[in-house]
């Protein structure tokens, strides 16, 4: 298989699969266990800051193109991430009612969907059926549109071993995977609530991962230009990743259980992720 088809399969299987699987989980469960995602995801994001402090950023300064450079593009793929997910809020908001003096923004709007109290409240207050439905449209739009980014850390990863799928590389596929699944449910609960069949709300969940692919190529393809190209990429993806980890995959495991577990789940993913690298 060849370098590119090796890549596309990965990000395939981490992006659509991974959403799909959340996807198909939801329209079984259409509930999740806070306290059992939220230790997932605390150790995912744990294993996704060694990969990006020990392997990412690392081989972004070891292209000797200057720190400074490495910097501004990690800065420039924090804010273009940020800025992602902004719209994404903006966008979220109109189709969120209730986040009121008693459900307030604790984090970002699109994670709000994910946890079951807030689809909870969606019942609650008897949202009509198309109110959930437009909510489940909104959400695969926004995790499609925030999933090239993703993509681009496996990309760059993958570009900066000289095309090999090198350890790095792999956990990171698996871990974006693995964040996919409570995203692919938040699509596919409120689209199968507001009158979908399940089916077609899993395949629609699924496509929302497409995007991780063309994310990846981009990625890889930035880091075969050059020195600079390479620095940009992994820099970007670094950046990407970072927030990520901090504007997302932390501030959602707390939100989901409240309690010191999901930041020892954090210390020992990190842990975890240097075994891996090292």
């Amino acid at each position: 298989m060849g370098v590119i088809e090796t890549l596309i399969l990965t990000t395939a299987l981490a992006g659509v699969v991974g959403t799909g699987l959340g996807g198909l989980i939801g329209a079984m469960l259409q509930k999740d266990s806070n306290r059992t995602v939220s230790l997932l995801l605390s150790f995912a994001g744990g294993v996704m800051l060694s990969v990006v402090c020990f392997d990412l950023a690392t081989e972004a300064v070891e292209t000797n193109v200057g720190i400074w450079t490495v910097v501004g593009a990690i800065a420039f793929g924090v804010g273009i991430t940020y800025f992602l997910n902004y719209l994404i809020d903006r966008k979220t908001n109109p189709e969120v009612p209730h986040i009121d003096a008693n459900h307030p923004k604790t984090a970002d709007d699109l994670d709000e969907l994910i946890h079951s109290d807030h689809l909870e409240q969606h019942y609650a207050q008897n949202d009509s059926k198309l109110g959930l439905f437009v909510a489940g449209i909104v959400m695969a739009s926004a995790i499609a549109l925030h999933n090239v980014p993703e993509g681009m850390t496996i990309g760059a990863s993958y570009a900066s071993n000289d095309g090999v799928m090198g350890s790095a590389a792999l956990v990171l596929a698996i871990l974006i995977g693995l964040h996919n699944i409570p995203e692919g449910m938040a699509v596919s609960v409120p689209l199968i609530s507001g009158g979908m069949a399940k089916r077609k709300a899993v395949l629609i969940t699924a496509y929302s991962g497409i995007p991780t692919i063309l994310g990846a190529l981009l990625g890889y393809l930035l880091g075969e230009i050059g020195p600079m190209g390479l620095t940009m990429s992994l820099g970007f993806a670094s950046g990407a990743m970072l927030y990520v980890v901090f504007g997302e995959i932390l501030p959602q495991s707390i939100l989901m259980y409240h309690s010191k577990l999901p930041a020892f789940s954090t210390i020992v993913g990190m842990l975890v992720g240097m075994l891996i690298i090292f």
